[in-house]
C-alpha cells in the first residue's frame, strides 16, 4: 500500500473479528513506532499489550468508575495501552508527548497497512489511579490512549474533511 493511500484510507473501527493480533505482527508495529521523530532521542513511548488478566483488571477498574464502561474494552481482541515516560522538564515532556502521539499513529497506520483495523481511545479509566495501576502505568507516565487492534468486520466510509485552504495559512 502506498503511503498516501494508507493515510487516506485508515479509519476508526469499532467492530472486529475475534482473532487477536499475532505477537510477531505487534512486534513489527512497535518496531516501526520506534522510528517516530523525537527530540534528543528520548524514545519516550511505552506500549503495553493487555493479556486476559490485565484486561480483566482494567475492566474491573472501569466498572468501578462508571457502570457499563468496561464493555467497550471487549470491542477489539487486542488492546494496547500507550503512554509516554516523562522526565520532569516541561519543554522536553511536551516534546515527548507529541513524539509519543506520532509513535501511536505509526502503530495504527502500520496496522492498517497489514489489513488490521484500529481505534484510538482515551478512556477515563486510564486517567484514574485504579486504571493506571491495572495496566502498570507509573506516576512518571502520561496516557496517550488505548489502541484497539484487530481484523475488521466491515469497511468504514471516509469522513468529510476540511478543504486544505481552511486549515493552512501561508505567511510572508
Amino acid at each position: 500500500m502506498e503511503l498516501d493511500e494508507a493515510i487516506r484510507t485508515r479509519r476508526t473501527h469499532k467492530a472486529y473479528r475475534q482473532e487477536p493480533v499475532e505477537r510477531a505482527t505487534l512486534d513489527e508495529l512497535f518496531e516501526l513506532a520506534r522510528w517516530a521523530p523525537n527530540h534528543n532521542l528520548t524514545n519516550p513511548w511505552r506500549f503495553r499489550v493487555l493479556g486476559p488478566k490485565a484486561r480483566e483488571r482494567l475492566k474491573a477498574a472501569a466498572e468501578a468508575i462508571e457502570t457499563g464502561s468496561g464493555a467497550k474494552l471487549d470491542r477489539a481482541p487486542t488492546l494496547v495501552a500507550a503512554s509516554v515516560a516523562l522526565g520532569g522538564d516541561p519543554v522536553q515532556d511536551r516534546e515527548d508527548l507529541l513524539a509519543g502521539g506520532v509513535a501511536a499513529y505509526i502503530v495504527l497506520l502500520a496496522a492498517h497497512d497489514r489489513g488490521l483495523a484500529g481505534y484510538w481511545r482515551t478512556p477515563a479509566v486510564l486517567r484514574d489511579p485504579r486504571g493506571r495501576e491495572a495496566v502498570g502505568m507509573g506516576e512518571d507516565e502520561e496516557l496517550l490512549g488505548l489502541l484497539h487492534l484487530g481484523y475488521p468486520r466491515q469497511e468504514q466510509r471516509p469522513p468529510e474533511r476540511e478543504p486544505v485552504a481552511r486549515i493552512v495559512e501561508y505567511l510572508d
